[in-house]
């Protein structure tokens, strides 16, 4: 069977946020020679809406997961079981994801054994728009330059962006250890607007500049639609282009040409020794609030 003789159903159903499937089935078609290759190959977690339901996060392929679907089986730590994970591999399966009103699709940073990309997220606190964003990302891009690295941008597709660095085969403990040291480094250039604080009670409305994508993390893929309002997606974006436009340019009604993700993507790179030894010295965040959190519950019941 290919994408073709897939019996797509109900495509003027209501999906979300104004749009219809027929809408997601469209974009997923005209994108899927530029979307498939970011998937391939990596264990994907989708995000579901199905007709009267709240949105749901599939990681197990249901039982009538078609043949032609590939998977692998990994054991997840959170759920202590095996998971049957689908690969997306071709455009027949994608468009099968799209038929189950699978929107939004992440993945993990690993390909087999290696980390292809460091990552950095960065959303606007709570009330503040995308301008401290925009200057939040210019100071990672200075960070990295000045540790002689380069990264390429997109649109989360929900308030804020993620910078991707692409690495050569590195241990994935120091990668997490570099990501730790670059956002410490911008921090430091903009301390009236960026924070690491991972404890959002501590960042006093500044922009959180998230370090934490490592080891099993997950993050939503390049062209990727999402579960917001009139279903944007995750968009490349050229730095000099990001003062210029809003996360919610960019949906699945958007038409474009080439492949700016491939396009914009600098080469795998490696990491100074400096920036990883650095990194090293900087705490987890997630242990940090995990052991803050603890001290603080055992004020409260003293």
């Amino acid at each position: 069977m290919s994408s073709s003789e897939i019996k797509f159903s109900s495509l003027d159903q209501p999906l979300f946020g104004g749009t219809v499937k027929g809408d997601l089935v469209e974009y997923l078609d005209f994108v899927a020679d530029r979307f498939v290759p970011v998937l391939k190959g990596r264990p994907l977690s989708v995000w579901r809406i199905l007709r009267g339901q709240d949105p749901f996060m599939q990681k197990n392929v249901p039982k009538y997961t078609p043949d032609y679907v590939k998977t692998v089986e990994m054991w997840a730590e959170t759920s202590h079981r095996q998971i049957k994970y689908a690969l997306c591999d071709d455009k027949q399966t994608l468009m099968w994801f799209a038929n189950q009103r699978a929107v939004e699709y992440h993945v993990p940073l690993f390909l087999g054994d290696h980390q292809t990309h460091m990552v950095l997220d960065i959303d606007p606190p709570e009330g503040s728009g995308f301008g401290v964003v925009v200057r939040s990302a210019f100071l990672i891009k200075e960070a990295l330059a000045n540790a002689g690295l380069e990264g390429a941008l997109k649109t989360s597709g929900a308030k804020g962006v993620h910078i991707f660095v692409p690495l050569g085969k590195h241990d994935p403990d120091d990668v997490a250890a570099a990501t730790r040291a670059v956002a410490a480094r911008a921090e430091k250039l903009g301390p009236e607007i960026a924070t690491t604080a991972y404890i959002r009670a501590e960042r006093g409305g500044k922009v959180f500049l998230d370090s934490t994508r490592a080891w099993g993390a997950t993050v939503v893929a390049a062209y990727s639609p999402r579960l917001r309002e009139g279903l944007p997606i995750s968009f490349p974006v050229p730095w000099d282009s990001l003062a210029d436009i809003s996360p919610s340019d960019f949906t699945v009604r958007t038409r474009f040409d080439g492949d700016p993700w491939t396009d914009l993507m600098p080469a795998p790179q490696v990491l100074p020794s400096d920036l990883i030894a650095e990194g090293h010295e900087i705490p987890v965040a997630r242990v940090v609030a995990m052991h803050e959190g603890k001290r603080r519950k055992k004020e409260r019941e003293g």
